[in-house]
């Protein structure tokens, strides 16, 4: 990821001010969303949180399917997260996933650009079979951003197999009070159909938020499930 310079603002508080801006966007709240007036192509530190946030960063252009118009300075500061961070031969499932969920999210909501994007990378999924429930809560919770409508259909698919499997981790990870993977479990949860009722999805994604809220990833977490799929209020 980029350099950090004596003085100059962490990459962690960029990420934590694009996350909060993505979520007050699905709020309604706030001025217009504009991914290149969140994060400008002069920041040096824009491409790596957008490789961090992955398709979120477009998540509020997902509120007006079918993509909605934008500017060409969007699709430009994403086009320069994809070239600065792609996966490389060694990558791990995540960071091809991410990218590649990254790469589908500037298809479906950057409008008047597709020609202009490259193929979504293959990316593996036998470990979504293979995992053991613990381990595979961490790797779900890790692709939280590509939970947005439309996004890895194949891979929700995959992943309704093992719904109670995911609640599980869920239920750990609030124990331990790990609000980020439960966040994002949670939001991957909101999506799958056949979630346990005595999960308590609802009141478990409000008691995350309640608890965890200070940080914004999982602020954004909770506001995209509550948005997309009405869950957590």
């Amino acid at each position: 990821m980029a350099e950090q310079t004596p003085g100059a603002v962490p990459l962690s508080a960029v990420i934590a001010d694009a996350a909060t801006g993505v979520a007050l966007a699905l709020r309604g709240e706030g001025d217009p969303y504009a991914l290149s007036a969140l994060l400008r192509q002069s920041d040096a530190l824009a491409p790596a949180a957008i490789r961090v946030l992955g398709a979120d960063v477009l998540a509020p252009y997902a509120m007006d399917h079918p993509a909605a118009p934008v500017g060409g300075d969007d699709a430009e500061v994403v086009r320069q997260a994809l070239s600065a961070y792609p996966p490389g031969t060694d990558a791990s499932e995540v960071s091809v996933w991410t990218y590649r969920g990254l790469v589908e999210a500037s298809h479906a909501f950057l409008s008047g650009s597709a020609q202009h994007w490259p193929p979504p990378p293959e990316a593996a999924a036998g470990w979504v079979e293979a995992d053991p429930w613990p381990k595979l809560a961490h790797r779900v919770s890790q692709l939280a951003t590509l939970a947005l409508p439309g996004l890895a259909p194949g891979l929700a698919e995959q992943l309704a197999a093992r719904t109670d499997d995911l609640a599980r981790g869920f239920v750990r990870a609030v124990r331990r009070r790990d609000w980020l993977q439960a966040a994002g479990l949670g939001r991957w949860l909101s999506r799958l159909p056949d979630v346990p009722q005595t999960l308590g999805l609802d009141s478990g994604l409000a008691f995350v938020r309640h608890m965890g809220g200070g940080d914004p990833r999982v602020t954004l977490h909770i506001v995209a499930a509550q948005r997309f799929y009405g869950r957590g209020w």
